[in-house]
């Protein structure tokens, strides 16, 4: 049986601090694969400019070289106003019946799941385990406690992590970097930032 965290972001593009975070999260938490699965592009609640077809083969390149990595495009390929959470895990976990299957988010997103903010929220934690990485001025275990959704199914479900060192570099501040003329070159990776100029991405 293995281990696997799911890893879901617009990676628009993938940084260096997502990486980083992926390796940590691994680390800590003994994950055998961690999947990356780059959002739809119809989602409503996103605004994503970038072709889908560039997010992914700079996913492709930032991985290539940690076999513990692997990309995943199902989300990508469905309709944006009709995929959650709830059916990506359902679907992963009925992919693999035979493995331990976590999904990896931001402590900011347990507190808009507690809130009863996502849909069908309280099936997705009834059915599903989370690592939940800290995010400054979240307290993630008053968060749990505050909430009946979430202290209803604290059996340890919910594993904490506080990765330790805060690294806040986004996605949104590079492709601003690169609107202005900036020079992102080191908050990702080497190959991502030569594909970003080679097809002049995120430019004014």
């Amino acid at each position: 049986m293995a281990k696997i965290g799911i890893y879901g972001s617009s990676f628009d593009p993938i940084t260096n601090v997502h990486l980083w975070t992926a390796s940590t999260v691994a680390h800590r938490c003994k994950l055998d694969k961690v999947i990356f699965l780059p959002c739809s592009n119809k989602r409503k609640d996103k605004e994503i400019k970038t072709e889908n077809t560039h997010r992914w083969d700079m996913l492709q390149l930032a991985i290539a070289k940690d076999e513990r990595f692997i990309a995943n495009s199902y989300e990508m390929e469905q309709e944006g106003w009709n995929i959650y959470t709830y059916d990506t895990m359902k679907y992963f976990r009925e992919q693999n019946p035979n493995d331990d299957i976590h999904f990896i988010m931001g402590a900011d997103l347990l507190v808009d799941i507690g809130a009863g903010l996502w849909k069908n929220g309280e099936a997705l934690v009834d059915e599903n385990k989370f690592i939940v990485m800290a995010r400054h001025g979240i307290d993630m275990l008053s968060t749990i406690s505050r909430s009946p959704i979430l202290r209803n199914h604290d059996d340890g479900r919910f594993h904490l992590i506080d990765k330790g060192l805060a690294m806040e570099i986004s996605s949104t501040y590079i492709r601003e970097e690169f609107a202005m003329g900036g020079e992102p070159k080191y908050l990702l990776p080497s190959a991502c930032y030569d594909y970003i100029k080679e097809h002049n991405l995120y430019q004014k």
